[in-house]
């Protein structure tokens, strides 16, 4: 597993991951800081917005979930870019529509990754948006 992980780009920026699901965040902050992120976490959109603005200049990337309870990504998407318009956020989903991930690539989103997430895939697109803003494609 650990050659594997030094063959993944990786860095030592925080990330944000949002997310309901427990296995989901379990898998992802367990792999990212194997590959050197700082990760915060937050279980539902308004536990996100609470976080991003206690520490707008400290996170790099939010990694946000599309489907929650409390406050969806879609609110939760505008509600963090009123706090920071530069803010990078990749949206991540397994059951969206194609239009609303649309809508919100179009107001600046910087990508979207389908779940399951395959930790290769996970990797490369956030180390591409933290370097280029936004996933290539």
């Amino acid at each position: 597993m650990d050659t594997k992980m030094n063959a993944l780009p990786g860095g030592n920026e925080t990330i944000l991951i949002v997310d309901d699901h427990e296995t989901i965040w379990d898998f992802l902050i367990e792999a990212l800081q194997k590959l050197g992120y700082s990760v915060l976490l937050a279980e539902n959109g308004l536990d996100a917005v609470e976080i991003y603005e206690a520490n707008p200049s400290e996170i790099d990337l939010v990694l946000l979930d599309m489907i929650m309870p409390k406050q969806g990504g879609h609110q939760t998407f505008f509600r963090i870019r009123a706090i920071d318009p530069k803010a990078k956020i990749l949206l991540s989903s397994g059951f969206v529509s194609e239009a609303e991930v649309h809508d919100l690539l179009n107001q600046g989103a910087c990508g979207f990754l389908p779940k399951p997430h395959r930790l290769p895939t996970v990797a490369k697109a956030i180390r591409e948006v933290l370097d280029t803003g936004r996933i290539a494609g």
